[in-house]
């Protein structure tokens, strides 16, 4: 009988990749919703790529409240908690997102061992393992931890950490059930569907010629694919309970990427900008467009992280960023997002 996996937050980005990646790897899968009116939205994106036949299930559940999580997970082998809270990454409010981000992850890790999951795989997130700074020259692994209480962080960036170390406190005196973190950078890759995009909109604002030109920004590219790869070997691997991994991908300056799609896809990215834009513009321009504001901390951004644990333990090996960005803005064009 094949085993079952929890992926909580179906209707998202990642959570819509390891289903199918699940799927095809023969697991049967339970995902989450907030609503039984996601499921058709749900397998549509999924049968995409692949049949899910019956072997895809659903449960509603909501990361805000405790009802629901105990039958989302009774009867389930390994959990995916790839979901994330409802709300705006550019908040000004520190708790909108701390708050739920800490308590959503609770109430699964706490479902997940009442009912004797062997692991749980949590999403957290590279800004979880980086220091204060990214404009310091070096490269950092899973050993350093973000300080939650520097006052420079985003909202979004201290609800990640917050939300990972509550994770590993709460599981630290938990017998039975282990624990497994993985830290993505910018996750690109093709869509399975228009409803929920994600981090890929900013492949969608280039191809868009929604951005004067490119601001001094790199990226530690991961593609969706290889996250969800990591994810599933994470949840496999004996050697991956109660450990960290980094899984940020090749380092691109935001020009390069404009590039790469000059470069690739010829006409349909001829609105693509390929000028630099100085840092004072963009700091400017950040005062009128909030997805702006969240990002000038990383202007010249520096600082990389290192992968090596994850392919020593667990054998990953990540396609080249550059696949990732034109294979994103290709499916974004055929899903006429663009």
């Amino acid at each position: 009988m094949p085993e079952r996996v929890l992926v909580t937050g179906g209707t998202g980005f990642v959570a819509g990749w390891c289903i199918v990646e699940l799927l095809r790897r023969g697991y049967d899968v339970r995902t989450t919703v907030r609503s039984l009116g996601r499921t058709g939205e749900v397998r549509a994106a999924v049968a995409t790529m692949v049949d899910p036949g019956e072997r895809l299930t659903f449960a509603v559940a909501d990361l805000s409240v405790d009802e629901g999580w105990d039958a989302a997970v009774a009867g389930i082998d390994y959990v995916l908690h790839v979901a994330s809270p409802l709300g705006a990454e550019t908040s000004r409010d520190p708790e909108a997102l701390i708050g739920p981000a800490r308590d959503g992850t609770l109430r699964v890790l706490r479902a997940a061992v009442r009912q004797g999951v062997k692991r749980v795989v949590m999403t957290s997130a590279a800004n979880a393992a980086s220091p204060s700074s990214y404009t310091d020259d070096g490269v950092t692994d899973e050993s350093l931890w973000t300080d939650p209480d520097d006052p420079t962080l985003t909202p979004y960036r201290r609800s990640k950490t917050v939300a990972e170390l509550a994770a590993w406190d709460f599981m630290a005196g938990q017998p039975g059930t282990t624990l497994a973190t993985i830290l993505p950078g910018a996750v690109l890759g093709p869509v399975l569907s228009t409803a929920n995009l994600g981090s890929v909109q900013i492949v969608a604002r280039m191809l868009g010629g929604k951005m004067p030109g490119s601001p001094r920004i790199g990226l530690e590219i991961v593609d969706v694919r290889d996250l969800a790869d990591i994810h599933i070997r994470a949840m496999t691997s004996p050697e991956a309970a109660g450990q960290r991994f980094l899984a940020t991908g090749e380092f691109t300056w935001m020009r390069q990427m404009a590039l790469q799609l000059r470069a690739a896809l010829g006409a349909q990215a001829y609105k693509v900008p390929t000028r630099q834009l100085p840092d004072f513009l963009v700091r400017i321009s950040a005062l009128f467009d909030p997805p702006l504001r969240s990002i000038t901390v990383s202007l010249g951004r520096r600082n990389r992280h290192s992968t090596d644990k994850a392919t020593r333990v667990l054998g990953w090996q990540p396609r080249p960023a550059e696949q990732a960005v034109v294979d994103c803005a290709r499916s974004l064009i055929e899903w006429k997002v663009v």
